[in-house]
């Protein structure tokens, strides 16, 4: 039988080989169609899992907010996860999940937790097209690449709490990013990230810094296009050094994650003097233990775009 740390270190080492695990869980009946689907969120949001306690109504609560609980003396806003994606539980609310990111910790009632998949991010795919509202990030196969796969739609938690309390309003302060960053003529900095929340973020506090940028959905497309402009670069006659002062990632995202991103660009001789900041709400030691590992240049926590700028500028002064 795996030790706890033996199955912490096991689960950690994934991320080092595209792969991660999924917390799969139910919410109930859609509100319109009655159907039942799986829903999923990243293992490494998930600080515990508990059965629904005895939750503390708070006088003028938001919408979607049930109140407060007490868990081992920290005061933690819970939220009712079904009715915010319009499901309504079959047998209620009976399962709590602890989450921390993007540091903070919150919970979110489920109706029940199914079980826990280990997948390759490769089995993951862009919800975009089919998700306007961007609470559901990407659709992931649990069955690999083959026809009738079961279907699990991994929640973008960060962009539903950011919208539950309005955090992503003025998120980006131009007076406080401080001076303008000068790239070279013709460079860009190049950005991957698959949440709508997350990119428009990224792409105010860019544009606040003064920093010319091509934005990305996924690892595998910022990996694309690299290979593109460094084709391009080699035909006029430069490098793609010349074109690209730093790529900055996050590290979930469908096709091919960051760390894998980090190192394939680390590892290719074309582009390994190219600085990377990973750029992510997946904080902890173990998470920027790996991102030394991979090779990457800085890590900064989302969302502060001071903090963001404040790595950017740092990271570019040593490459210029």
């Amino acid at each position: 039988m795996k030790s706890v740390q033996q199955e912490i270190d096991e689960r950690t080492n994934l991320t080092g080989s595209n792969k991660f695990e999924l917390l799969l869980f139910q919410l109930g009946k859609d509100a319109i169609s009655g159907r039942s689907e799986l829903f999923g969120i990243n293992v490494f949001k998930i600080r515990e899992i508990v059965a629904m306690p005895a939750i503390t109504a708070v006088a003028g609560a938001p919408q979607h907010m049930l109140g407060i609980i007490n868990l081992r003396g920290q005061v933690i806003t819970v939220y009712d996860l079904p009715a915010i994606v319009n499901r309504v539980p079959e047998t209620g609310l009976n399962i709590m999940l602890v989450t921390e990111f993007a540091r903070t910790t919150q919970a979110f009632a489920v109706e029940s937790v199914e079980d826990i998949a280990r997948l390759d991010w490769g089995q993951v795919l862009s919800a975009e097209a089919n998700c306007a509202d961007g609470m559901v990030t990407s659709i992931a196969r649990l069955d690999g690449d083959v026809d009738n796969s079961r279907l699990v739609q991994v929640l973008d938690v960060e962009t539903i709490l950011r919208r539950l309390t309005g955090d992503d309003e003025d998120a980006v302060n131009p007076a406080t990013i401080g001076p303008q960053i000068q790239l070279k003529p013709g460079k860009i900095l190049l950005a991957a990230d698959d949440s709508v929340v997350a990119r428009s973020m990224i792409e105010q506090g860019l544009a606040a810094m003064g920093i010319p940028f091509v934005m990305t959905k996924s690892g595998k497309e910022a990996w694309d296009m690299l290979a593109a402009i460094a084709k391009q670069a080699e035909a006029e006659g430069h490098t793609v050094q010349d074109k690209v002062a730093l790529v900055l990632t996050d590290l979930e995202m469908p096709e091919m994650d960051g760390f894998t991103l980090t190192r394939n660009i680390k590892q290719d001789k074309r582009f390994r003097n190219i600085p990377v900041v990973i750029h992510s709400s997946l904080t902890g030691t173990a998470n920027e233990d790996h991102v030394k590992n991979v090779g990457a240049d800085g890590y900064v926590a989302k969302f502060v775009a001071e903090e963001l700028a404040a790595t950017i500028r740092e990271i570019l002064a040593k490459y210029n």
